[in-house]
């Protein structure tokens, strides 16, 4: 199979970070937010509610577009801690309470993924463990006070000041960061499409 060389794609977010991953692997990227509620399923676990939704964020988006759109890109980021499932926070407090949890310890960070256009659909999760240095108050407090954790779930974003809290990552960075790159390169290739 000759494989199509993907010049663009449609990410079905605003996230700043995702736009930049896509960017860095010289994509054009249009930005189309996804208008899917996200929230807990009961009886899905983890890994597949960060499917889930990133399935239905693409969907959303398809459903808005024609069928001759780019390839759609979606995903979503969930931080797991022993099941207990970590979304962004809602509050400064809130916030305080995640990293009070998370600090000296190890979660699991689930990005899923979701591929859509007219050849097809291709979904996933990636999964990375994440240890966390042990915090002192003060620095929760002023990692909060910088604003990064109110828009990352788990109250933290790996590729900023949030790295100064990790101790190691088991794992793909890039999912962690909100984007398994080498993962959807592959995916890509199913589809018939080559990043290189």
């Amino acid at each position: 199979m000759v494989l199509e060389r993907l010049a663009t794609v449609v990410l079905a977010s605003r996230s700043p970070r995702r736009i930049e991953l896509l960017r860095s692997l010289g994509l054009e990227v249009l930005v189309r937010p996804s208008s899917y509620g996200e929230g807990e399923i009961a009886g899905l676990e983890p890994r597949e509610l960060a499917t889930h939704h990133a399935r239905e964020k693409a969907r959303n988006v398809a459903g808005t577009l024609d069928g001759h759109a780019p390839l759609i890109v979606a995903a979503d980021t969930v931080v797991d801690v022993d099941g207990r499932l970590f979304g962004k926070p809602a509050s400064r407090g809130e916030a305080a309470v995640m990293l009070r949890t998370l600090s000296g310890r190890t979660h699991r960070v689930h990005t899923g993924y979701c591929l859509h256009d007219a050849r097809g659909e291709r979904c996933g999760c990636v999964s990375s463990d994440v240890t966390f240095v042990t915090l002192r108050e003060e620095q929760i407090q002023s990692y909060i006070a910088t604003g990064e954790p109110m828009d990352k779930a788990g109250a933290y974003g790996i590729q900023g000041r949030g790295a100064l809290l990790v101790d190691r990552i088991d794992g793909d960075f890039y999912a962690v960061m909100g984007l398994p790159l080498a993962t959807l390169a592959r995916e890509c290739e199913a589809l018939g499409y080559r990043l290189l």
